[in-house]
């Protein structure tokens, strides 16, 4: 069973993601809060496996709970994935800065919903390709001219290969498609790199990508380096 804590200031919008995630059966939420200051109260009594976190709320947002509850190492193991009616660049970037692991839309179909509650309580990181562009393009701006190719220097070839492709947006299925290994090949190269990187997820994987001057706007190929 996953067990989730929602933070929405909406008490609607609350009861709506309550009945939509426990849909299957194999997802409960076990809290609810109506702020961030809550919302890390309610983590830390309830721990869930996943928080499902606004951005925009009263007292405390979920960017500042965001990184509260990952900076807690009494809450080591729980994932936070945003879901916002905003997209905002700064937001998105912040929200993944700050550690989330997923960051999803409120227009997100419901099956989609149960599917990244899912893949984020297993470990891995959400973010749509439309997403990912975003956060690359804010990357792309806060970075300085100056990238630092020798964050990737103890990476193999085929390493690097897979971070191209993680920063493109791509899921395990389809770096396995595109590299020609299996998506569970793949799944072993991206546990390697979180090990080897300055990177708790997924997410920040996408920024290193572009940190270290791999991937630049328009890339089709990894960079030189």
């Amino acid at each position: 069973m996953i067990r989730v804590v929602l933070v929405d200031d909406q008490e609607l919008v609350r009861t709506g993601l309550r009945m939509l995630a426990e849909h299957d059966g194999d997802i409960r939420v076990v809290g609810e809060a109506d702020n961030g200051s809550s919302g890390v109260r309610a983590v830390r009594r309830h721990r869930p496996d996943v928080v499902l976190m606004d951005i925009r709320m009263p007292q405390q947002d979920g960017i500042a709970a965001t990184r509260a509850i990952l900076a807690d190492p009494e809450l080591d193991g729980i994932s936070v994935l945003v879901l916002t009616t905003f997209d905002d660049e700064d937001d998105v970037f912040s929200a993944i800065r700050a550690g989330a692991a997923g960051y999803l839309l409120k227009d997100i179909a419901p099956d989609d919903l149960r599917r990244a509650i899912r893949s984020v309580a297993d470990g891995d990181a959400l973010l749509s390709p439309s997403i990912t562009r975003t956060v690359m393009g804010a990357v792309a701006a806060d970075s300085p001219a100056e990238t630092r190719p020798e964050l990737l220097s103890g990476l193999t070839d085929r390493e690097r290969e897979v971070l191209f492709r993680i920063g493109l947006g791509e899921s395990n299925d389809a770096i396995g498609a595109s590299l020609h290994i299996s998506p569970a090949t793949a799944r072993t190269y991206v546990s390697r790199l979180l090990t080897k990187l300055p990177a708790r997820d997924r997410s920040q994987l996408v920024i290193l990508c572009y940190e270290s001057g791999l991937i630049r706007p328009g890339s089709s190929e990894p960079d030189a380096q």
